[in-house]
C-alpha cells in the first residue's frame, strides 16, 4: 500500500503552501484568479489539495505572489507529484469527486478516529451489510456499480491489516441504534455485529459502544465525523490533522487548528460517556443474540 497514496499528500502541502503565500502577499481569492486568467474555483481546488496542479500554473501563482526563486522550484517540483495517481482512480465514478480526496486522506493516515450514529463505518462494513446499505441509498444503481462500488470498499479495507506502511491506529465510537437499526436482514446485521467483534481483537482497532441511556451529548450536535491524524515520514512536522465531516451532497474539510481542537473536544467527550472495549463487547453479543437472533 505504499505506493497507493497515490497525490493526496503532495497535493496538500503544495496547496498550502500556495494558499500562505497568497495570503501573505494580500491577494484574495478573486483577485489572484483574476490576475492568471482562470476561474475562482480553479485556485480554490489547487489551494485545497483537491486535484493535480500543472507545473506552469504553479509558476504564474509563484511569480503573482513573488515567491522567492528557491520556493518556486521547490514548488514546481511538488507539483510534478500531484499527478500520481492511488489504487482508487480505478474505480471511476464509483468515487464522487467529493470523496476522492477522503479516500486518499485515509489511507495516508496513521490514525483514524470515527463517530458514527446512523451506519457502521465504510472500513468495517461486512460485503453484506454494504450491499444494504447502497440498495437502500441508492436504489437507481445497477447491480453492477453496487459491486464495483462494495469492491472499492473492501480495498480500502485493505488498510487495516497491511504491513507497510504500519497499519493506521482506528478508533471507533458506535451510538448503539447503529447496532440495533435493521439493514438488509436479521442475518446480514448479525454476520456485520460479529465482524465488529471480529474486527475489535487487532491491536490497532478500538471498537466502543455509546449507549441509549447516555442521553444527548455533544456528538448529537457535531454529527458524524471522522478525525484523521498523519504520521511524521520525512518531516519535521506531520501534515495537519484533519476533520471529516460528510453530507448526502458533499463533504467537509476541515485543517485549521482551531477546527480541529473543536472536534477533538466532543471526541474526549464521547469517550467518557461510551462503554469500555469488553462492555462494548458484551453489548454487542447481547443484540447479536436478542435483536438479530444470531
Amino acid at each position: 500500500m505504499a505506493e497507493d497514496m497515490g497525490s493526496t499528500v503532495p497535493r496538500r502541502r503544495l496547496g498550502r503552501a500556495l494558499r500562505d503565500l497568497r495570503t501573505e502577499a494580500g491577494i484574495t481569492l478573486d483577485a489572484a484568479a483574476e490576475a492568471l486568467e482562470c476561474s475562482r474555483q480553479k485556485v480554490w481546488r489547487i489551494e485545497s489539495g483537491l486535484g493535480s496542479a500543472r507545473s506552469i500554473d504553479v509558476r504564474a501563482m509563484c511569480e503573482l505572489y513573488r515567491a522567492k526563486n528557491e520556493l518556486t522550484r521547490a514548488l514546481i517540483a511538488l507539483a510534478g507529484e500531484t499527478r500520481a495517481k492511488g489504487w482508487w482512480h480505478a474505480y471511476g465514478d464509483a468515487i464522487p469527486d467529493w470523496f476522492e480526496l477522503y479516500v486518499g486522506l485515509e489511507s495516508a493516515a496513521s490514525r483514524l478516529r470515527f463517530y458514527k450514529n446512523s451506519l457502521v463505518p465504510g472500513i468495517l462494513q461486512s460485503r453484506d451489510y454494504a450491499l444494504g446499505i447502497y440498495r437502500i441509498d441508492q436504489p437507481e444503481m445497477s447491480q453492477e456499480d453496487r459491486e464495483l462500488a462494495v469492491e472499492l470498499r473492501s480495498q480500502r479495507q485493505s488498510l487495516l491489516t497491511r504491513r507497510l506502511p504500519k497499519a493506521p491506529q482506528v478508533e471507533v465510537v458506535l451510538c448503539e441504534s447503529v447496532l440495533l437499526r435493521p439493514v438488509d436482514s436479521s442475518a446480514t446485521m448479525a454476520d456485520q455485529l460479529r465482524r465488529l467483534l471480529q474486527l475489535s481483537e487487532q491491536p490497532n482497532i478500538s471498537i466502543r459502544v455509546m449507549p441509549l441511556i447516555a442521553g444527548p451529548h455533544h456528538g448529537t450536535v457535531a454529527g458524524e465525523f471522522v478525525l484523521l491524524d498523519f504520521p511524521l515520514g520525512n518531516r519535521s512536522t506531520p501534515d495537519p490533522s484533519v476533520v471529516y465531516s460528510e453530507a448526502i451532497t458533499g463533504a467537509l474539510y476541515l485543517d485549521r487548528p482551531g477546527e480541529f481542537a473543536a472536534y477533538e473536544k466532543v471526541w474526549s467527550s464521547l469517550l467518557t460517556l461510551t462503554l469500555d472495549e469488553e462492555q462494548s463487547r458484551q453489548l454487542i453479543n447481547k443484540i447479536i443474540g436478542e435483536v438479530h437472533h444470531g
